[in-house]
């Protein structure tokens, strides 16, 4: 197919642009290209042509230049040409509007967010297009590289996206990084809009003495690891030691202590990596602390993730009484779902179990527990210096109540020893191209309703646009609105007028600097290759780690 020729134009001259007034109507004309109809001097007038002659010429009107059946005359229909050669351009920026148009939109990220964002967007414009951008090889962000390999059911929101992505108006260009290999510009002037929701690629860090000793990590970095995050394959935390210190009570640390904890075998039918249950296999972790700076009534993690960690096979729980001494009293005002969630915590810490949990408990060979009102100060170096061997923990104390509850430190401090830290006090954005406005402290773009501000066109959704908080269906519910927003100024006509190019100019663009984007197709070849390769072992998959690998599957 011979090379296409795409005509730009800066965003200043799409800004001035407007949908037609009211009672006007475009029409096609001989010549095959929309022309303007309505009020005002004629058409051919605003279009260069002073003399008017060509007045009543795109409304199919007899006169000058037209036999009587109203037909162009060859004379005229060769000064059509010219004509409509030099006004063409002007004509479409102003009167063939995105509402005539199919909207060319631009997605960044192929997770939960953008998924979501997709879908809303095509479900509720019947000709708009998608097109999805994705730095890493393979779809599904979080839900492939952040969901516990035993939280199945939660990954069978998959086939939701993969319906989505398979739509003929839906495309998928995995690796490609935006902000690299194509900036955030390039993408706007291609598309009539781009919503950004590439997620939280970092993690909030410690910042305390001791943090880049051998021994601590992350948690985002050891979920990726036993997850396959290819950028994370190669982490090899050391699991020799018998106790490990989790920093931050959410639901990612429930999840790290909980894949430290479960005996092997109850992963091994999971999609967790091979390499990362080999590991696992051979840890001495027996006890894992999950720190928290303030107390019971502040935890982050959900009533379902304690349930788990409360009846995990070969563990049991240790909560100290004391940490929950008037609790009962002040829960009784707090919401449904905290008052349950404490309540359990509660019954866990003061009650004694019943038989048969009691049998349980006292057959396990590990332990769990949960430590309030501490906060890190020091990671702990080994006699050598060469690897962390404990914590240094203050003592907090709370100012305020419920939720808002700050803590504050007491004065005193305590040591924990411990061979492995993994930090879980949240994920962090990164800014993704020096054009988008971007907020380092919150680490989110700043945006009202999912809109950027300052930058019309541009919008974002997710984590990326709210912080790093709640679960896949609020993702849902935050996607959801962002693609209300962009349909209603897609429809107020405050989005770019005239025809845009969509992917057919990123992938020139991408092409000239050797990117090779990959498709949704060429994904469904791997996922037949993990799904195959996991077959043999009775797992629903062995992910595939390296993207050169990868590459070479699909040929290339």
């Amino acid at each position: 197919m011979a090379p296409r020729c795409w005509r730009w134009w800066p965003w200043s001259a799409w800004r001035r642009a407007r949908p037609p007034p009211a009672g006007s109507t475009p029409s096609r004309s001989k010549e095959g290209t929309y022309l303007p109809v309505g009020r005002g001097r004629p058409a051919s007038a605003k279009c260069g042509d002073p003399s008017g002659a060509g007045a009543g010429l795109e409304r199919g009107e007899r006169g000058p230049g037209r036999d009587p059946s109203g037909a162009l005359t060859p004379t005229r229909l060769a000064w059509a040409r010219g004509h409509v050669g030099a006004c063409a351009v002007k004509c479409f920026r102003q009167q063939f509007s995105t509402q005539e148009q199919p909207p060319q939109i631009c997605v960044v990220g192929s997770g939960p967010a953008g998924f979501y964002t997709a879908q809303h967007l095509l479900k509720h414009h019947p000709r708009a297009h998608v097109d999805i951008y994705e730095k890493q090889l393979v779809p599904f962000g979080l839900v492939r590289f952040g969901v516990a390999p035993d939280h199945p059911e939660v990954k069978n929101v998959i086939n939701t996206f993969t319906q989505t992505a398979r739509s003929g108006r839906c495309a998928f260009h995995g690796n490609v990084v935006v902000g690299r290999d194509v900036a955030v510009p390039e993408l706007q002037a291609a598309y009539h809009a781009v919503v950004l929701s590439y997620g939280a690629e970092d993690h909030q860090a410690l910042e305390i003495p001791g943090e880049e000793l051998p021994g601590v990590f992350s948690a985002r970095a050891f979920v990726g690891w036993y997850n396959g995050l290819p950028e994370n394959r190669e982490l090899a935390p050391d699991l020799s030691c018998d106790t490990a210190v989790i920093l931050g009570q959410g639901n990612v640390a429930l999840d790290v202590a909980r894949i430290l904890l479960t005996p092997p075998e109850y992963l091994e039918k999971t999609d967790i990596t091979e390499a990362a249950l080999g590991v696992l296999r051979q840890s001495r972790v027996k006890t894992v602390w999950i720190v928290g700076r303030r107390g019971p009534l502040q935890v982050a993690f959900t009533i379902k993730e304690l349930r788990e960690m409360i009846q995990l096979p070969g563990t049991r729980p240790i909560l100290d009484p004391t940490d929950f001494l008037g609790l009962q009293d002040r829960i009784k005002e707090v919401p449904r779902p905290r008052k349950r969630l404490t309540e359990l915590l509660l019954r866990t810490a003061t009650e004694r179990p019943g038989a048969e949990e009691a049998a349980r408990q006292a057959s396990a060979s590990r332990t769990w527990g949960l430590r309030f009102f501490r906060s890190p100060q020091q990671v702990l170096p080994s006699p050598d210096g060469r690897r962390a061997a404990g914590i240094r923990l203050a003592v907090t104390r709370l100012e305020g109540v419920g939720e808002a509850a700050r803590a504050v430190p007491t004065g005193d401090s305590e040591d924990l020893p411990c061979g492995l830290v993994l930090s879980s006090v949240g994920y962090k954005s990164r800014p993704i191209d020096p054009s988008v406005p971007f907020d380092s402290k919150r680490g989110v773009i700043p945006n009202m309703e999912g809109r950027v501000i300052d930058v019309p066109g541009l919008y974002c959704s997710g984590w990326v646009k709210r912080g790093p908080t709640g679960v896949i269906a609020t993702t849902m519910t935050d996607s959801f609105l962002t693609g209300q927003m962009l349909l209603q100024d897609l429809k107020a006509g405050l989005l770019p007028l005239g025809p845009r190019p969509g992917y057919a100019a990123i992938e020139a663009l991408l092409s000239s600097r050797g990117v090779r984007p990959v498709s949704f197709s060429d994904w469904e070849k791997l996922d037949a290759e993990e799904v195959s390769r996991g077959k043999g072992a009775g797992k629903p998959r062995e992910k595939l780690l390296d993207p050169q690998e990868m590459l070479r599957l699909l040929g290339r």
